[in-house]
């Protein structure tokens, strides 16, 4: 087989759709033609996915002043819920930051946990939340 003419011919003929769509027959489908319905991804697929995921959203926090004053653990903790939210979800936080910008970590759970977001997620922003209080992780 001619590889490079296959992805030619199929890069024509599927077409490149970035986001989500149904097929000619109502498969959910992205790419160049690839059935999520029935084939999906594979996980050297969606570990790539969240690898360029967790780059965008660090070069993202990078651009806040907040973020880069924070240690390593909190930043975690920021990088996780930018990723949940999208970064003008989580800059919606405003006490939050405020807080953050105060190095008043404490302060700055309680903001997470009083948000629709902490009732969404559940154990989730529980676990984050101790962690911004802290600074540390049950790992230790």
């Amino acid at each position: 087989m001619d590889r490079r003419l296959l992805t030619s011919q199929l890069e024509r003929h599927e077409g490149l759709r970035l986001k989500p769509y149904l097929d000619t027959v109502g498969k959910l489908t992205v790419g160049f033609g690839r059935n999520l319905d029935d084939v999906g991804i594979s996980r050297g697929e969606a570990e790539l996915m969240l690898k360029n995921d967790i780059d965008k959203v660090e070069l993202q926090l990078n651009e806040v002043d907040e973020y880069r004053s924070l240690d390593s653990i909190r930043q975690t903790v920021i990088a996780n819920m930018c990723f949940n939210l999208g970064f003008n979800g989580l800059m919606h936080f405003k006490r939050m930051w405020k807080a953050i910008g105060k190095q008043k970590y404490a302060a700055a759970a309680r903001e997470m946990l009083d948000s629709k977001w902490a009732n969404q997620v559940g154990a989730r922003a529980v676990e984050l939340s101790e962690i911004m209080r802290t600074g540390e992780t049950a790992d230790g």
